[in-house]
């Protein structure tokens, strides 16, 4: 009786490798990323035909109601937390709902004068 030669099979290729380098991929996304805190309220920003982007800074949320958010404050306590924030000569950025009235905003802007906001940006959605 003759039995023919097994066939040689080839080798598998081993997955551990690639799994330790999607996993290394992963740890270094995490750990790389920035963690940003999320808006206090949905804010739809106005559109605008500048390209320019906006550089992360204090910020400032209203709502299309005026409601005010800066940090943690909320309020009338966002006034005394814009006084007391941690770089006053950054301009501070506002994020203003596009369905609010321009007359809150003006009436928003000498009271932070007052409170020593020099520097005020309205932060536009690209078109």
């Amino acid at each position: 009786m003759q039995f023919s030669a097994p066939r040689r099979r080839r080798p598998a290729e081993p997955i551990v490798p690639m799994i330790n380098v999607v996993f290394l991929l992963l740890i270094f996304f995490l750990m790389s990323a920035q963690i940003a805190p999320p808006a206090p309220f949905d804010v739809i920003l106005p559109e605008s035909g500048v390209g320019d982007r906006a550089t992360p800074a204090d910020t400032l949320y209203m709502d299309a109601e005026g409601q005010l958010a800066f940090n943690d404050a909320r309020g009338a306590a966002v006034l005394d937390a814009l006084a007391a924030r941690a770089t006053p000569e950054a301009p501070l950025h506002i994020r203003a709902d596009a369905g609010m009235e321009a007359r809150a905003l003006a009436r928003l802007l000498p009271a932070l004068a007052a409170r020593g906001v020099d520097r005020v940006e309205i932060v536009t959605g690209a078109q």
